[in-house]
């Protein structure tokens, strides 16, 4: 259901959605179909009159492994590419903190870059053990304007905010749900995901709805503060002989 590449699945279960990211094979890293998609998911959804919750996880082994690398080499060739990437990175986020349908994140594995940004967006987050956050966006030579420092001052301190974006340290899942960055570990998230969507779904739509949206005005106010130059400085990033170097080697070793 909805205009979605391969690259999602959404299915429905009553006023459920089941949202996976489908690229097993790639741990879901975000290629351009998968970004598209993101891009224009979260319209769909809110558009989505049936639907009342939503579950978002990955298929297989990962959550999401983040920027694919050949991605990020055509985005840097390809300035057509980068100003769309850029602009659907925008709708990302902004279309994640106006939906009205609240997102419970299953976090079935390692949750990295953009994963990591769609778990901060996410409404309520369920983490396997083994599972972790990080956002290498500043170890790769990319400001994250998508990621991480968007939300994160307004999850934990802006002490612990700034070391694990300037260093893109990994967040096991215990250590996330310390810091504010998670709700639960717990062996299975899917399962515990939809059980928390199931009761969602049983409380008055209005209220739910509402109450989600009084919560992201705090997030939105704060993401709009900082979008605009974040998307600036990221899009000057690309173009950075550190990034450029970075992503040589990267897809040197792929090749």
């Amino acid at each position: 259901m909805y205009d979605m590449p391969a690259e999602i699945d959404v299915r429905a279960d009553g006023p459920l959605r089941i949202i996976t990211l489908n690229r097993p094979d790639a741990l879901n890293a975000v290629n351009d179909a998968l970004h598209c998609g993101l891009a224009k998911l979260w319209t769909q959804l809110d558009e989505d009159h049936d639907a009342r919750a939503a579950v978002l996880t990955g298929s297989g082994r990962a959550f999401s492994a983040g920027g694919d690398f050949s991605y990020l080499d055509e985005i840097r060739r390809d300035n057509k590419l980068r100003a769309k990437t850029i602009a659907h990175g925008r709708e990302i986020v902004l279309g994640m903190a106006r939906c009205r349908t609240p997102v419970i994140a299953a976090v079935n594995g390692p949750a990295v870059g953009l994963g990591c940004s769609l778990v901060a967006l996410s409404d309520i987050v369920y983490m396997a053990e083994g599972a972790y956050l990080a956002d290498p966006h500043v170890q790769v030579g990319l400001v994250a304007a998508d990621g991480g420092p968007l939300t994160w001052p307004l999850q934990m301190s802006l002490l612990q905010a700034k070391e694990y974006a300037l260093t893109g340290a990994r967040i096991p899942a215990a250590r996330a749900v310390e810091l504010g960055l998670a709700n639960h570990v717990v062996e299975d998230p899917v399962a515990e995901a939809i059980s928390c969507a199931k009761r969602i779904i049983e409380l008055p739509r209005q209220a739910v709805e509402s109450t989600k949206r009084l919560l992201n005005i705090h997030l939105e106010r704060a993401v709009l503060a900082t979008l605009d130059f974040a998307n600036m400085a990221e899009d000057q990033s690309f173009g950075t002989d550190d990034f450029n170097a970075i992503i040589d080697r990267l897809t040197a070793k792929q090749n």
